[in-house]
C-alpha cells in the first residue's frame, strides 16, 4: 500500500482560494464544453453544405474528438500529477490550443479538414479536466468535494446551453462557419486571464517542503486505481452514462430538426435553454445530495444517480413519442435533469478512491472510459444505426434510435448501484 504525503507537504485548503479557483475553472469548463458541443447544433447545416452522411456526422461529432482526447489524457494526467508541475499553466496552454482549433473548424472546406480541426480540439481539451479535478481535490475537504466538483461540472450544461443557443442563432444569421469563429476566439484571451489570476497551491507547498515526494509511476498509479472495485464499477457506469448522454445530445438536436422541422436556431434556443437549465439543476442537485446523504452513509453518494437513471427511461421514451414538439421539449427536460446527477458524485468518488498523487490520473482514466466509449462511440453508433434502419424507418430512423437509447439507461443505473455497495469500505481511505 502506498503511503500518502507527509504532513509538511499538505496543501493549503483556504475557502477563499477554493472559491476563486472554482469560479475561474467553471468559466474555463464552460468554454471547454461550448467548443466541444457546438458542433452538435451545427451538424445538420454542415451536413447539407458538405454533403455528409449520418455516419460521417457521427465521426465528426464523436470519435474524431474523443480518440485523441482520451489517449492523450492519460500521459497529460501523469504530467499533471508530477509534484513540480504547474497545473494552472497546463490548463492555460490547453485552453489556447482547443480555442484556436475550434476557430479553425470554421475555415474547413471539406470533411477531412473539419475532421482534423476537431481532432485538434480534442488534443487541447485533454489537458483541462484531470488537472482541474486535481486542483479542486487539493483545495476542497472530502466532505465538500462532491459539491465542489459538481460546481465545476456546471460547465457541462452551461457550456452546452451556450453552444446550442449561440451556435444556432449565429448559424441562422451568418452561417455555421461564423459560429465556430465566435465560439473559439475568445478562449485565447481567457487563457491569459487564467494564467495570471490562479495559483497552483502545490507550488506554495513545495516552498515549505525541503524534499517533495516524487510522483508515483504510471504502473503504480494504475495498480492503485484498478485495485478499487468501486472505481471499476464507477468507470463502467460513467462510460455507459456518457455513451447515452453524448449520443442522445447529438441525435436529439437532429431529431428536432428532421422530425419536428425546426431550424438550427430554434432548436438551439429552445432545446439549449430547456436542456441547459435542467442540466444545471441536475448537476448541482447531484453534488448536494451526495454531500448531504453521503455523511449518513457513504454509499448514498451514488444513490441519486442510480435512481435517476432508472426513472428517466419512461419519461424519455414519452418525449420521443409525442408529435407536438413543445410537449417533447418539456418532457425531455426531466430525464436531462435526472441523467445529469451523476457527474459530481462520480468524479468526487474517483478522487477519494485513490492516493493524492494519482488524482489527476484517476480523472483521466474515468474520462478515458467516458469519452472514448461515450463521446467517441455514442454519436457514431447511433448514426450508423440510423443509417442502417433508414430503409425501413425513413425519416423516422432517428426517433427509433432514441427509443433504444432511452432503454439502455438501465445499464448505468445498475453499475452506479453496484459501485455504491463498496463506498463505505473504500472511499477516502487513501487520503
Amino acid at each position: 500500500m502506498l503511503t500518502t504525503e507527509p504532513a509538511k507537504a499538505e496543501l493549503p485548503k483556504s475557502p477563499n482560494s477554493l472559491r476563486l479557483t472554482l469560479w475561474v475553472l467553471l468559466i474555463v469548463y464552460i468554454f471547454n464544453f461550448l467548443d466541444r458541443q457546438i458542433v452538435n447544433i451545427l451538424a445538420e447545416p454542415i451536413s447539407r453544405d458538405l454533403g455528409l452522411s449520418d455516419t460521417q456526422i457521427g465521426l465528426m461529432t464523436g470519435i474524431a474528438f474523443a480518440a485523441f482526447y482520451t489517449f492523450l489524457g492519460i500521459p497529460i494526467a501523469r504530467y499533471a500529477d508530477r509534484p513540480k508541475t504547474n497545473r494552472v499553466g497546463l490548463i492555460s496552454v490547453s485552453l489556447i490550443i482547443w480555442s484556436g482549433m475550434t476557430a479553425l473548424c470554421g475555415l474547413a472546406q471539406n470533411f477531412f479538414q473539419l475532421l482534423l480541426a476537431r481532432i485538434g480540439v480534442g488534443v487541447g481539451e485533454a489537458g483541462c479536466t484531470p488537472a482541474a479535478h486535481s486542483l479542486i481535490a487539493d483545495l476542497a475537504p472530502p466532505e465538500k468535494r462532491a459539491s465542489a466538483i459538481s460546481f465545476y461540472s456546471l460547465g457541462i450544461p452551461i457550456g452546452s446551453l451556450l453552444g446550442m443557443v449561440i451556435g444556432g442563432m449565429i448559424a441562422d444569421a451568418y452561417g455555421w462557419r461564423a459560429a465556430f469563429l465566435v465560439a473559439g476566439l475568445p478562449g485565447i484571451a481567457l487563457a491569459a486571464i487564467v494564467f495570471f489570476v490562479l495559483r497552483d497551491p502545490r507550488m506554495s507547498a513545495h516552498l515549505k517542503a525541503a524534499e517533495p515526494k516524487p510522483a508515483i509511476s504510471t504502473a503504480e498509479a494504475f495498480k492503485e486505481i484498478l485495485a478499487s472495485r468501486a472505481f471499476i464499477m464507477l468507470a463502467i457506469g460513467g462510460a455507459m452514462a456518457a455513451f447515452l448522454s453524448y449520443g442522445k445530445a447529438t441525435w436529439t438536436t437532429i431529431f428536432f430538426q428532421r422530425t419536428h422541422e425546426l431550424s438550427p436556431g430554434e432548436v438551439g434556443f429552445w432545446f439549449g435553454i430547456g436542456g441547459g437549465i435542467a442540466g444545471i439543476i441536475g448537476t448541482f442537485a447531484g453534488g448536494w445530495f451526495a454531500d448531504k446523504y453521503g455523511k449518513v452513509n457513504r454509499r448514498h453518494v451514488l444513490t441519486a444517480p442510480a435512481i435517476g437513471m432508472l426513472v428517466a427511461i419512461p419519461i424519455a421514451i414519452s418525449a420521443y413519442w409525442v408529435e407536438n414538439w413543445w410537449y417533447a421539449l418539456i418532457l425531455i427536460m426531466t430525464p436531462t435533469f435526472l441523467n445529469s446527477m451523476y457527474v459530481g458524485p462520480a468524479y468526487s468518488c474517483a478522487q477519494g478512491l485513490v492516493p493524492l498523487r494519482a488524482r489527476a490520473m484517476a480523472s483521466a482514466v474515468l474520462l478515458f472510459a467516458q469519452n472514448l466509449i461515450g463521446l467517441g462511440l455514442g454519436p457514431l453508433f447511433f448514426g450508423m444505426l440510423s443509417d442502417g434502419i433508414k430503409p425501413m424507418a425513413g425519416d423516422e430512423s432517428v426517433r427509433w434510435v432514441l427509443y433504444g437509447a432511452a432503454l439502455l439507461g438501465l445499464i448505468p443505473s445498475f453499475f452506479f448501484w453496484r459501485a455504491s455497495l463498496h463506498l463505505n469500505k473504500e472511499l477516502d481511505q487513501k487520503g
